[in-house]
C-alpha cells in the first residue's frame, strides 16, 4: 500500500474517531441536562432505559475508538491493510467500507461462520 493511500485512510480514521468523539461528549451533556427525578414510575423507566440505550451506544463507539487507535498503529507500522489470519492483502473495496478491517473478506467469512457454529 502506498504512501497515498495510507493517508487516505488515516484520513477517514481520524474523521470517524472525531466525530465519535463529538457524539460521546455530546452524550454525556444531554445525560446530565435530562437527569430529572420523574414521579411517575413509568416516565423513570422509559427514561432508565433511554439512558441505558445510549450508554450502550457509547460503549460501542468507546470500544470502535480503540480499535482505530490500533488501525492507526497498524498503518505506522506497515502492517495495515494485511489480514492477520493469512497475511494476504485486504481489497480496497473491504477497506473503504471497513477502515478498521484487520482481516480479509474469506478469513472474515469463516469467523463468522465458526461463531455461529459455536452459538448454537
Amino acid at each position: 500500500m502506498g504512501t497515498k493511500q495510507k493517508n487516505h485512510f488515516k484520513k477517514i480514521l481520524l474523521q470517524l474517531k472525531s466525530e465519535l468523539g463529538a457524539d460521546i461528549d455530546k452524550t454525556v451533556h444531554n445525560m446530565q441536562d435530562e437527569a430529572t427525578v420523574f414521579a411517575d414510575p413509568n416516565d423513570r423507566a422509559s427514561q432508565e432505559s433511554d439512558m441505558a440505550l445510549e450508554l450502550r451506544n457509547r460503549d460501542r463507539e468507546r470500544k470502535l475508538i480503540r480499535k482505530i487507535n490500533q488501525t492507526m498503529a497498524r498503518i505506522e507500522s506497515g502492517d495495515y491493510g494485511y489480514c492477520d489470519t493469512c497475511g494476504i492483502e485486504i481489497g480496497l473495496k473491504r477497506l473503504e467500507a471497513r477502515p478498521t478491517a484487520s482481516l480479509c473478506i474469506d478469513c472474515k467469512t469463516l469467523d463468522e461462520m465458526r461463531e455461529k457454529q459455536m452459538a448454537k
